[in-house]
């Protein structure tokens, strides 16, 4: 046994818990693993975990609303809120604004998408196409989508076209870029092993790249739907005649600050709403990845 040898079956032995060379690890039992992994891990998950935040703050609200310490013309009471918010559902406004901003969303939130994996997939699978497309992305990304939408009017008008390109622009980034880092992040004993296989590149894409970079696009979707909500807040206040934006504005010109806190807290609720959804069909389409939020 030659000097290195020895040295490391010497560190081993001296390890805390370690086995010497050449012995049978003992047997732990499942239990005993899975206590472990819970003492170093999160935890077990809660039923209702998501909804603990939000619980709080209504609690919070309730609390300061009904002790006098929260001034109603600042900020109503929940109960009033609610009291609003059925009147308004009552004569149809809520509901038609609702549908209205919601058909918004999602149109943008589709084209968004689409443009930003097509980008993705060109600049992440080709280094031609990293070279053409990457540079002019970076550059888009260092200018606010914002800053564009008086560009976006002069182009498109002040209509309904306007206020979808606004939230694609938005949805466009993060979807290119989670999903980009995860095609160039592909780990190279994987082609490696490929190459041993005699995969076709074809084969490849489909098999290995493409899987793998599934968790980046999920996160770039979640990023890009709260961004498609918050594109929408924006354009609605824009020469809009109807969705839930357009609600809050007219009832900041009557003073009417109820209505105002229920569209707050519609905007609110549709997205927890859908980032609960992105999170349930991430869980779904890639539960094989263990992460400590599982």
């Amino acid at each position: 046994m030659n000097a290195m040898t020895g040295g490391v079956l010497e560190i081993a032995e001296e390890l805390p818990g370690a086995e010497p060379f050449g012995r049978e690890a003992p047997i732990v039992a499942p239990a005993v693993r899975a206590r472990r992994r819970r003492r170093l891990g999160l935890g077990e998950p809660l039923p209702f975990g998501p909804l603990l935040g939000p619980g709080l703050l209504l609690l919070y609200w309730c609390v300061f609303s009904y002790t006098g310490l929260l001034d109603p013309r600042i900020l109503p009471s929940p109960w009033a809120t609610l009291a609003t918010a059925r009147d308004l559902t009552a004569d149809g406004r809520l509901p038609a604004n609702l549908a209205v901003s919601a058909i918004r969303a999602a149109e943008g939130l589709a084209f968004g998408v689409v443009a930003g994996l097509a980008v993705a997939l060109i600049s992440g699978l080709s280094r031609l196409g990293g070279y053409v497309f990457d540079s002019l992305v970076q550059m888009k990304r260092a200018i606010p989508t914002l800053a564009l939408i008086p560009l976006v009017i002069l182009w498109l008008g002040i209509g309904e076209p306007m206020k979808i390109t606004v939230i694609a622009l938005s949805v466009f980034i993060p979807i290119y870029l989670q999903t980009h880092t995860a095609l160039r992040g592909t780990e190279l004993k994987y082609l490696e092993l490929a190459e041993t296989l005699n995969l076709s590149r074809w084969r490849f894409l489909r098999d290995v790249v493409l899987p793998g970079a599934l968790p980046g696009f999920m996160l770039g979707l979640r990023f890009a739907v709260m961004g498609a909500w918050l594109a929408l807040v924006v354009v609605e206040q824009l020469n809009a005649t109807s969705g839930i934006g357009y609600m809050i504005d007219l009832a900041r010109t009557y003073a009417q600050t109820d209505v105002i806190v229920v569209g707050l807290v519609v905007y609110a609720l549709l997205g927890l709403g859908s980032d609960a959804a992105v999170r349930f069909a991430e869980a779904r389409l890639i539960g094989w990845r263990r992460t400590l939020a599982q």
